[in-house]
C-alpha cells in the first residue's frame, strides 16, 4: 500500500509546549500580554498599523463589518464561490449578503459582477482571496469609491501573499485573517482583523471586548459601548506565536509545492491551475486545480492513498442562500470542477511528484478518453490561464 498523501495536515512548531507552559505558570490564562504580543508581531510582518486578535476568522469579518456601522437594513456584496462563514458572517452583522459570480480565470469575486448588484443599500464589499490568490482589488477599490462603500477582505487563506508590495489584508478599511487548523500557523481556532485605521481599531477594541477599549479588570472598568466577548486567549496566542518562526520555511514550501505541480501538470489536458504569480509576491495557501471529470480523479487518487479536497458548494445552492444557478454562470459551471490538490507544507517534493503522475496516469486511461471526455465533449472547455508567466 502507497504512503498516505494527504491534502493538509496542521503542523506544530515544536516550542508550543514552552510557551504554553509560561502562560500556564503566569497564572493569566485570559487575553493578556501574550496575546498582545502576537498581535504585535502579525502586524508587523504583514505591515499593518493594527491587529486585533479574536476568536475566529468568522468573528473578525464580522467585528469588521459592525465596527464599520454595518448592520439591519444594509447589505454586503460577496462572492458565490467561498467558504459560507463569509456570508454568515454578513448575516450576524444583521445585514443582507448579496451574491455575485466569479472570475472564470481566477475563481475570485468579478468586480464586474460587483458593480452591477450595487443598490442603494449596498453598504461594503467583502472580495475573498481565494487560495491566496489576490482578488481584483484595483478594479474593486475603484468601484468602492465611485459609490462610496468599505471594502473588508477576506484574507482567510492569503496570509503574507501580496498585491502590488502590500499585504493582502491590508489593502481595504480592514482585512481578517483565520488561524483554523487548515491554515499555514494555527491557534486552533482563532482570527484576526488588520486595519490602519486608529478610529476602526478603537471601535474593534470595545467590540470585542464588551466596549472596554483597553485590557479591563472585570471591576470598576469604563465600558465606552455595547460590545462583546470575542477575545483569543494567552494560551491560544502561545501556539501562535511559536508557529511564527517556522512561518517563512513554510511559506516557501507552499510556493515550491505549487511550481511542481505547475511545471508537471502544465501539458496535462484535463486540468487547470488557476495559479499565482509568484514573483509578484502571491502566497498560495493550497494548490487549487479545474478539472474535468472532478469526481473520477479523486475517487482514482483516493485509490491509491492520495487525498485532495473538492471545492466549497456555490454559495447559491446552499439552503440558507439558495438562488437560481441562471444569475451564477461560471460558478455554476465552475465549482464542481474545482479541487484542491494535495498541499500539505509537510509534504516533499517527492510526494508532490507521486501526485502528479497519479494525475497524469489518469488523464491518460482510454477509458478516461472514452467515457469522460466524452461526457464532458459539450462542456465549454475549462479556461486556462498562463501558468508559466504565474510560476515564473
Amino acid at each position: 500500500m502507497n504512503k498516505p498523501i494527504p491534502w493538509w495536515s496542521p503542523q506544530l512548531a515544536g516550542t508550543e509546549q514552552h510557551l504554553i507552559a509560561e502562560v500556564l505558570a503566569s497564572n493569566y490564562l485570559n487575553d493578556g500580554e501574550v496575546t498582545s504580543r502576537f498581535e504585535c508581531e502579525v502586524a508587523a510582518l504583514v505591515g499593518a498599523k493594527h491587529a486585533v486578535a479574536v476568536t475566529s476568522g468568522t468573528t473578525a469579518l464580522f467585528l469588521a463589518l459592525a465596527a464599520l456601522g454595518v448592520g439591519p437594513g444594509d447589505e454586503v456584496i460577496v462572492p458565490d464561490i467561498t467558504f459560507i462563514a463569509t456570508a454568515n458572517a454578513v448575516k450576524l452583522a444583521g445585514a443582507t449578503p448579496v451574491l455575485v459570480d466569479v472570475d472564470p480565470l481566477t475563481l475570485n469575486i468579478c468586480p464586474r459582477q460587483i458593480a452591477e448588484a450595487i443598490t442603494p443599500r449596498t453598504k461594503a464589499i467583502m472580495p475573498v482571496h481565494v487560495s491566496g490568490r489576490a482578488a481584483d482589488l484595483p478594479a474593486i477599490r475603484r468601484v468602492a469609491e465611485a459609490h462610496n462603500l468599505f471594502v473588508v477582505e477576506d484574507a482567510a487563506e492569503a496570509l503574507l501573499s501580496r498585491l502590488d508590495g502590500k499585504c493582502l489584508g491590508t489593502i481595504g478599511a480592514a482585512g481578517c485573517l483565520s488561524f483554523s487548523p487548515n491554515k499555514t500557523i494555527t491557534t486552533g481556532q482563532g482570527g484576526m482583523v488588520l486595519t490602519n485605521d486608529d478610529a476602526l481599531h478603537t471601535r474593534l477594541r470595545e467590540l470585542k471586548d464588551h466596549g472596554r477599549r483597553g485590557r479591563g479588570t472585570g471591576g470598576d472598568d469604563v465600558h465606552h459601548a455595547v460590545g462583546f466577548n470575542f477575545k483569543l486567549t494567552n494560551l491560544q496566542a502561545a501556539v501562535g506565536l511559536a508557529q511564527l518562526d517556522a512561518l517563512p520555511e513554510r511559506i516557501e514550501r507552499q510556493k515550491k509545492i505549487f511550481s511542481i505541480y505547475a511545471v508537471e501538470l502544465a501539458d496535462c489536458e484535463p486540468i487547470t491551475l488557476p495559479g499565482f504569480d509568484l514573483a509578484a509576491g502571491e502566497v498560495p495557501q493550497w494548490t487549487d486545480a479545474l478539472v474535468e471529470d472532478r469526481d473520477a480523479l479523486v475517487e482514482f487518487l483516493e485509490a491509491r492513498q492520495i487525498f485532495c479536497r473538492r471545492f466549497w458548494f456555490p454559495l447559491h445552492t446552499q439552503t440558507p442562500y439558495r438562488a437560481t444557478n441562471d444569475r451564477f454562470p461560471n460558478s455554476t459551471r465552475l465549482g464542481p470542477n474545482a479541487l484542491w490538490l494535495p498541499s500539505a507544507f509537510t509534504l516533499t517534493d517527492g510526494d508532490v511528484l507521486t501526485v502528479c503522475r497519479a494525475v497524469v496516469e489518469w488523464a491518460a486511461q482510454p477509458s478516461r478518453s472514452d467515457s469522460g471526455a466524452k461526457a464532458h465533449r459539450t462542456m465549454t472547455p475549462l479556461p486556462k490561464r498562463a501558468i508559466a508567466k504565474i510560476a515564473a
